[in-house]
């Protein structure tokens, strides 16, 4: 560019050929004024002051440092912080005193701060803690019910929401106060819609799990999903880690559905709500479609309460400070190395036997097996 403005060539008729501005034309011509081009020294040069006017001068900051080393070796009251330099420094009458932040940052350029910065990992993938659902080779529903709700004049409504890990399918069921049968409604229409998953996910309210105070039972809601080949996955007391994508969409679900309008029926609520979800898949369709696949619901099946149970139940615990833990009334002594850490255990119903592995987030595709002792789900008929 600067060759071509020597030899006569115009500043604008320059730029339309280097197809650059008449301004950058101007300046490289600027930077090479009266000088060889072999000579002309084209870098950008900082206009900033080598030294900035209001930074703390050496002097004052080996103060510091010298202080504070002081402090820590002599101070009877073993304080050699921010502050404590700073009242030091005062009781010197120095004409400069920094501020306290000042004195911070003297200290952490000179390496002298003594804590340990929080190591960031990174988080573990999405249902960690089942391998083939964070190797995406399988999908996991997660059910969860939102109470709290009320219609002027009316029974108050429950909702019973679900949505898939992976793929982000929705479902949500507003009606009358659940019980369990009002839930294995809810639930065999959601699947009969979308398809079954291999993972069902609850928390360990009675109408999931069944009665807590008989040891050794299960509920309506783990045979029904015994029988249709899905394994029940049940979520650690006191802990929202693993809810945390279901308790997401409960509050997602009521911000958007139920405190946007007033409604004077639950057959309104329903309304509002199907169409919410209607919206929600079809804005997630991509997503929807790349997830694992999910088995068709079976045409023939019928629900038979009595039928003999196959497969696996699944409990996510933790250890104590004896690392024992209790699953179906039983309290299981896992690892007195593994005390308050968390645990997988499945209850493998063909094999007769209950499994413990260990579950680590910081590196959760290291699941050793901990414990394998047997054990054998008492056959009990259900009334009804």
């Amino acid at each position: 560019m600067v060759k071509a403005v020597r030899r006569g060539k115009s500043v604008r008729a320059v730029a339309r050929l280097f197809r650059v501005s008449p301004p950058t034309v101007q300046r490289w011509v600027e930077k090479a004024k009266g000088q060889r081009l072999d000579r002309a020294c084209f870098e950008d040069i900082s206009k900033a002051p080598k030294r900035v006017a209001n930074r703390t001068s050496f002097e004052v900051e080996q103060t510091v440092l010298s202080i504070r080393h002081q402090l820590k070796e002599e101070s009877t009251l073993g304080e050699f912080g921010a502050i404590a330099i700073r009242r030091e420094l005062e009781s010197r009458n120095l004409s400069t005193l920094p501020s306290l932040r000042t004195i911070g940052r003297i200290l952490d350029r000179g390496g002298a701060l003594d804590y340990r910065r929080r190591v960031r990992r990174l988080p573990p993938p999405k249902g960690w803690y089942l391998v083939d659902v964070a190797q995406q080779k399988a999908e996991l529903d997660v059910f969860d019910f939102v109470q709290g709700l009320a219609i002027r004049g009316k029974a108050d409504p429950e909702v019973f929401n679900v949505i898939s890990l992976h793929g982000s399918l929705v479902g949500s069921f507003p009606d009358h106060p659940y019980d369990t049968e009002l839930a294995i409604a809810a639930i065999l229409s959601h699947w009969r819609e979308v398809g079954l998953p291999t993972y069902a996910q609850f928390d360990n309210d009675n109408r999931f799990s069944g009665p807590h105070q008989h040891p050794n039972s299960i509920g309506r809601i783990i045979r029904l999903c015994l029988t249709l080949g899905v394994v029940p996955v049940f979520a650690p007391p006191r802990e929202h880690g693993l809810q945390n994508g279901i308790e997401s969409y409960n509050g997602l679900w009521q911000a958007k559905v139920w405190c946007r309008f007033e409604y004077e029926s639950l057959e309104q609520v329903q309304a509002q709500s199907r169409n919410y979800v209607e919206a929600s898949r079809k804005r997630k369709a991509a997503r929807i479609e790349a997830a694992p696949a999910r088995r068709k619901f079976p045409g023939q099946w019928q629900r038979n309460e009595q039928a003999r149970l196959r497969g696996r139940i699944i409990y996510i615990r933790r250890t104590d400070d004896q690392g024992s833990l209790i699953v179906l009334g039983n309290k299981v002594k896992v690892s007195a190395n593994w005390k308050h850490r968390l645990v997988r255990c499945e209850i493998d119903i063909d094999q007769r036997q209950m499994r413990f592995y260990a579950l680590r987030r910081s590196d959760p595709s290291n699941q050793p097996l901990l414990r394998q002792t047997p054990y054998e789900l008492p056959r009990r008929y259900l009334k009804g």
